[in-house]
């Protein structure tokens, strides 16, 4: 009986074992949340490691962990940026250099640039945003002289999710937003993103940023080969300018409260609307060919009242009785040299010390409106030609933009007199930011003006085996621009209205770009690239689209009408490698950008009456960039980049005033020098680590060098020059000023951030940025006023996900 028993007994064991499912356990990674693979734009058909050229990509999380806000702050991560001071009255907008030159006009989104000049202050609507260097108009467009920043905003995605943000911190920090996605059905979704937020600058008296947005978008056609999307934009900013504090050599005024604020808090007004509206189509026939269809909409509004702290010489007067001045050197009318480089000279007569008598654009109203109707069109082939594989990239890009601006002064009396007195002198070290006076805007000019653009493009990759790669494109552009003006007298003067002739001005340009790869294995990429820009005259609708300046007693006319384009050209040799199982990207390059032939005054040639800028100015700018983006161990991430570079004046004159000029007096006095606002090094790091699985720690630095704000002079003998039909004759010089070049103080902050995760939904963050209070300066406009950089400040974000 047991033994009939047992045998069956196994086989039942058998059966049931053999039934049992298998269970694999496995270790899991996390995916490197700081590592991009590849950009957006479907001109870049490769991923990042082997497209030839230096491209950084800040992302989503980098973004959020790092707890940034505006546009300016995410830049101010990636090294090789530096930020331009807005003149006084003359607007606001995100005014950026790239590897040392101006890139204000380079920033896109989603691969459509922006017409107006505006400050892009919140990411709530941004999936990541990509940094790219060197010359690169055939990508972008006119201009991109040192590179291009392109936005990408958040799509709807095939997954349901809502991500509930509130955020409380110091300086009335207050911050709520709702990233929310919704399946409709297999294949459409719907995505909403809402945003409002409040805070004081951190560190200043007065400053007050308010704003509030949403973006709601829908696409049909998820995971299928047809998909269409549409979305909208809309964003309302209502915010107190940002000035600043005296700042004079290099350094702020001693004594002076960097809190301080020297505008009229209860009138200054800085507001700005977004509205914009995008439909992108995508189509893929089969595996060889797709379409790519994106047309955007977009108004920019914004309107200023705007006080620029600004003072004649001698007027701002310290106790002591003295008043800031610039390092300088005169000449007698015999030849003898005076320098002062005590950065001070006496107060104007009658000021009182320890006042300033208020100059400048004070009471200015700006009134803008830019709209932008734009639409770009991809294909991409896949096919063979022998042994040769290619992708091809052929594109059309059609554009309309137009722009109006109204200006005028409101700091007047109801017929338009300036009131009396005109401004009361304001206390040095405690401004009042009250105004009393009479408020009443009297319009004193309108601007319209229109640019259009038609470009074509090609890209190709050729892929000639594993190891060898080329990438070369090519673009071309036809722009029209026109511009028309008028001014208003005062009511009191009879209002009279005077127009001004349209200035018209129209440019064709190529650009070109070609890049050869080599991979000496599958996860790394050795490179050479070449890439030029073009910037005509009217390169932008922001303005006019040439500029005509009238002769004064002291200044030729000048134009920038019938300039040919501007040209610059990149070349670059670098490595990219994805090491530690393809985790972690590096990259390395070397950088060598020339802008060959850009304007600059011509106003001593006899023979250029008009005052016609000429293509003569010449500068370079070299260096090394060095980049790490991803997981170093399963626990610790790192975002990292470097750039150190070297800047020069190739020449900063016209020939025929480098020549020597009228009676041989005038040169070429900034040849040699440094480029203004281009810090010699500069790095970021970001890292956090995984103490647990519910506990990270992050800490952050960046470091940006000194970076030089004066450049050479002439030493005038015997005053300023004077202007003789038109044309100015400069008086003699005694050389080329020896004073020192002034250099801003190098900047290191420091930024913490300690997240927890109570569950999977859960979350709470704390970021505590400039942790050591570190006082520093941007947007300098040396012998004036710098921007104080905000204090240390601290956020807690609770961040609900289900």
């Amino acid at each position: 009986m047991l033994a009939m028993t047992l045998p069956s007994m196994a086989m039942a064991a058998e059966s049931q074992e053999s039934v049992l499912p298998t269970i694999k356990v496995e270790a899991t990674k996390e995916k490197p949340v700081y590592q991009t693979k590849k950009v957006q734009s479907p001109k870049y058909t490769e991923p990042l490691r082997d497209t030839p050229q230096t491209i950084t990509v800040v992302n989503k999380k980098a973004i959020e962990d790092q707890s940034l806000l505006s546009l300016r702050e995410i830049l101010s991560t990636v090294p090789g940026i530096t930020f331009g001071a807005g003149e006084g009255g003359g607007g606001y907008g995100d005014k950026i250099n790239i590897r040392g030159f101006n890139a204000s006009n380079d920033i896109t989104l989603d691969g459509l640039r922006e017409s107006a000049l505006f400050s892009r202050t919140d990411p709530f609507n941004i999936e990541q945003i990509e940094v790219v260097k060197g010359s690169n108009s055939a990508v972008s467009g006119s201009g991109a002289v040192g590179g291009s920043v392109n936005l990408v905003s958040k799509m709807p995605e095939n997954k349901n999710f809502v991500d509930l943000g509130a955020s409380l911190g110091t300086d009335h920090y207050y911050r709520t937003t709702v990233d929310a996605n919704q399946k409709i059905d297999d294949t459409t979704a719907v995505r909403l993103n809402l945003m409002a937020h409040k805070n004081d600058v951190p560190g200043r008296d007065v400053e007050e940023l308010k704003r509030w947005g949403f973006a709601p978008s829908i696409t049909f056609g998820l995971g299928t080969p047809t998909r269409f999307t549409l979305s909208y934009l809309y964003q309302t900013d209502n915010n107190t300018p940002q000035y600043g504090v005296p700042y004079y050599n290099g350094r702020q005024v001693d004594g002076i409260d960097p809190a301080n604020y020297y505008g009229y808090a209860n009138v200054d007004k800085q507001k700005s609307t977004v509205n914009e509206i995008t439909a992108l189509f995508e189509h893929e026939f089969n595996d060889s060919l797709s379409v790519r269809n994106i047309t955007r909409a977009a108004k920019v509004e914004q309107y200023t009242l705007v006080d620029p702290p600004q003072a004649a010489a001698g007027g701002l007067c310290l106790a002591n009785g003295l008043a800031p001045s610039g390092w300088s050197q005169t000449a007698s009318a015999t030849g003898v040299i005076t320098t002062n480089m005590s950065g001070y000279q006496s107060c104007a007569k009658g000021v009182t010390p320890g006042t300033y008598v208020p100059s400048g654009p004070r009471g200015n109203v700006r009134d803008t409106v830019n709209k932008l109707l734009t639409n770009q069109t991809d294909v991409t082939w896949k096919f063979n030609t022998a042994e040769i594989e290619h992708t091809l990239v052929t594109g059309l890009s059609l554009s309309h933009e137009s722009f109006d601006l109204s200006t005028g002064n409101s700091f007047r009396n109801a017929g338009g007199a300036l009131p009396n007195p005109v401004l009361p002198n304001i206390n040095v070290y405690a401004p009042d930011t009250d105004y009393t006076g009479p408020l009443n805007y009297i319009q004193t000019s309108t601007t319209s003006g229109t640019l259009d653009n038609q470009a074509v493009y090609a890209f190709d990759t050729l892929k000639f085996n594993e190891h060898w790669l080329a990438n070369v494109g090519v673009r071309y552009d036809h722009s029209e621009g026109e511009s028309t003006a008028l001014t208003y007298a005062t009511p009191a003067t009879g209002g009279a209205i005077t127009a001004i002739s349209p200035l018209k001005d129209k440019a064709n340009t190529w650009s070109y770009k070609a890049g050869l790869v080599y991979k000496p294995i599958e996860t790394a990429s050795f490179y050479v690239s070449y890439g030029n820009s073009k910037t005509p005259s009217d390169a932008t609708v922001t303005g006019t689209a040439c500029t005509i300046t009238a002769a004064s007693a002291t200044t030729a006319a000048s134009s920038t009408c019938n300039v040919k384009p501007e040209t610059a050209v990149t070349y670059e040799i670098g490595t990219k490698w994805d090491v530690l199982d393809s985790k972690l990207s590096l990259t390395a390059a070397l950088f060598d950008t020339e802008r060959s032939n850009y304007k600059v005054a011509d106003p001593a040639n006899p023979d250029n009456p008009t005052g016609t800028q000429t293509l003569d100015g010449s500068a370079r700018v070299r260096g090394l960039e060095l980049g790490a983006a991803g997981l170093i161990t399963h626990n610790w991430s790192v975002f990292a980049n470097l750039t150190a570079q070297r800047s020069k004046v190739l020449q900063g004159a016209s020939d025929f005033v480098a020549a020597g000029g009228v009676n041989g007096t005038q040169g070429d006095f900034t040849k040699g020098d440094p480029l203004l606002n281009v810090p010699e090094l500069a790095a970021s790091v970001w890292t956090t680590y995984d103490v647990t699985r519910k506990l990270q720690l992050g800490y952050g630095v960046t470091y940006t060098g000194p970076m030089y704000l004066t450049q050479h002079a002439g030493i005038l003998v015997d005053g300023t020059g004077v202007v003789v039909n038109g044309k100015l004759v400069p008086a003699a010089y005694a050389g080329q000023t020896t004073i020192p070049l002034v250099q801003s103080q190098s900047i290191v902050m420091h930024n913490l951030a300690v997240t927890y995760k109570f569950n999977r939904q859960l979350s709470a963050q704390i970021n505590v940025k400039n942790i050591f209070d570190k006082e520093y300066y941007t947007a300098i406009r040396n012998n004036g006023w710098a921007v104080p950089g905000d204090g240390r400040s601290a956020v807690l974000n609770l961040t609900y996900h289900f």
